[in-house]
């Protein structure tokens, strides 16, 4: 082997190790040396409600949401680990965590109004309507009311403080096998629960 070929052999392998050197120098300068798990959010902190689209799925999320925050703030724990032990307590839920979680959502049902957030009974009605069990003129009439006739007579903070007020929240988590499923489940329940007070609400409208 020559002499140049032998030097550009052994200049790859040299260039490599000055690259990498460098990465490590600016990831370091950058902090990159050191290690902190990120920080768990403070429940009793959460950010403000925001205005979300006017379904009945975003709504039910929102509150959820909200809700879990405000009870995990109740009983002194993370929403992380408030959302582990119904998991794994989902036989039993104690009577401190069903009534930190009633009164969570009652609570950002409150927060959400006051932020301006909560969509008008109106924007809800029909969403509500298409899978309630009612005859078809019965929906025709509902759908004929006018939005403010609707608003008026329901306002939806009511509505939806009545759902959650009538939700059996201990039957709720005792079916919970798995901390990925309580926002959905509890979702779909909250739902369900806004939906059929809504229609059981406007139908006395007509």
């Amino acid at each position: 082997m020559s002499l140049a070929v032998r030097a550009r052999s052994l200049a790859l392998p040299l260039l490599a190790l000055v690259l990498v050197a460098i990465v490590l120098v600016v990831q370091v300068a950058n902090g990159g040396g050191r290690y902190a798990p990120s920080a768990v959010a403070d429940p009793c902190t959460a950010p403000a409600p925001t205005r979300t689209p006017a379904t009945l799925d975003a709504l039910g999320q929102q509150l959820v949401l909200l809700g879990l925050d405000g009870a995990a703030c109740r009983l002194g724990v993370s929403r992380e680990a408030l959302t582990l032990q119904l998991a794994q307590d989902h036989e039993d839920p104690s009577d401190a965590q069903v009534d930190a979680l009633k009164a969570g959502m009652l609570d950002a049902i409150d927060r959400v109004k006051a932020a301006g957030a909560l969509p008008p009974a109106a924007d809800l009605v029909d969403q509500a309507l298409d899978s309630a069990d009612l005859n078809a003129l019965v929906k025709l009439a509902i759908r004929a009311l006018p939005d403010t006739v609707i608003n008026r007579a329901l306002p939806t903070d009511e509505v939806l403080r009545q759902a959650v007020e009538n939700l059996d929240v201990r039957a709720l988590l005792g079916d919970l096998d798995d901390s990925s499923q309580l926002g959905n489940l509890v979702t779909k329940a909250v739902t369900k629960a806004v939906e059929q007070t809504l229609v059981a609400q406007v139908r006395g409208l007509v």
